[in-house]
């Protein structure tokens, strides 16, 4: 089947050819791969931010997970905002607030869109929600956002991975970060190379990041992961847009993440046998969730 891209080098030079962003780009991909309508692959994407609008208005009214592990940060940054007294800006902390409040949903069981994954899901719509407040995009840009957040994360699930229990938290939430990088770029009006360059930047500072859920559960310390993840991309994108560029070509990027997830121990991807899980408090969390039975948690939904 034919395609317009494999890679971030293919996607970039057909974007410049055709003086196009990168999300027609996408658009247009999607529409050759799955032989639907324009119509309806928007459509789709249209549903996708219908749904992260709503996960992130329920995170901000505040919600607790059923574990008891996670719940109403997102709601401590907010009300910590409106003191005027934050450090580090009003923006970048709306972004980390509405990333935590996507996740606080998914771990209460709430709908979320996995973007790419359910435990990496708060990082591109807390940043597009964030930067709508400051870029006031019409909804299709903000409907594009998605599809060129889409067009990097292709690239990576095909080229690598985007599970953290194939490649460690830097191929979810390191993918995640980057790709809202790139997104954040093009609706700043940034070229398609910058965006590239801001993937780049990002996933540079997210690799060997391990998957150590505790007690197997998609909280601790996922949720604030999700929270820095928003905050590098934001600081990528600026980066990018100011003409900082990555000397190791993004493709390069992604692959040295693909082999740094295959060669880390088992242990610290998503086994919670490593790393937070394996601490003493990690351990005695897990205890007081689960009890001794420890097969009860492979039944829980991740």
């Amino acid at each position: 089947m034919d395609i317009l891209f494999s890679n971030v080098k293919e996607l970039v030079a057909v974007a410049e050819k055709e003086q196009q962003p990168i999300s027609e780009i996408m658009i247009r991909q999607e529409m050759l791969l799955t032989r639907r309508s324009r119509e309806e692959i928007v459509a789709q994407m249209e549903n996708n931010l219908a749904v992260m609008e709503s996960s992130v208005e329920e995170g901000l009214k505040g919600v607790h997970s059923p574990s008891g592990l996670t719940g109403g940060d997102a709601v401590l940054i907010q009300n910590y905002m409106k003191t005027g007294k934050s450090l580090s800006g009003e923006l970048l902390l709306d972004a980390v607030s509405k990333a935590v409040a996507t996740n606080e949903v998914n771990a209460a069981m709430g709908l979320i869109c996995a973007t790419p994954t359910a435990g990496a899901a708060g990082i591109v719509p807390g940043t597009l929600f964030a930067v709508k407040n400051k870029l006031n995009p019409t909804h299709e840009q903000m409907v594009n956002y998605l599809f060129t957040t889409g067009a990097f994360g292709f690239i990576v699930a095909n080229n690598a991975s985007i599970s953290g229990a194939a490649g460690g938290c830097q191929a979810e939430t390191g993918s995640a970060a980057s790709m809202a990088a790139a997104a954040i770029v093009e609706m700043a009006g940034g070229t398609p190379q910058q965006s590239a360059e801001a993937f780049s930047i990002v996933m540079k500072n997210m690799l060997g990041l391990v998957c150590d859920p505790v007690a197997g559960l998609v909280e601790v310390p996922c949720v604030k992961r999700n929270a820095m993840g928003a905050a590098k991309a934001l600081v990528g994108a600026d980066m990018a847009l100011a003409g900082v560029v990555s000397i190791i070509p993004t493709d390069e990027v992604i692959e040295a993440m693909h082999k740094i997830g295959q060669s880390m121990p088992s242990a610290l991807r998503e086994t919670a046998k490593g790393g937070l899980a394996a601490t003493p408090t990690g351990k005695a969390l897990e205890a007081k969730i689960f009890g001794k039975d420890k097969e009860s948690r492979d039944t829980v939904t991740k």
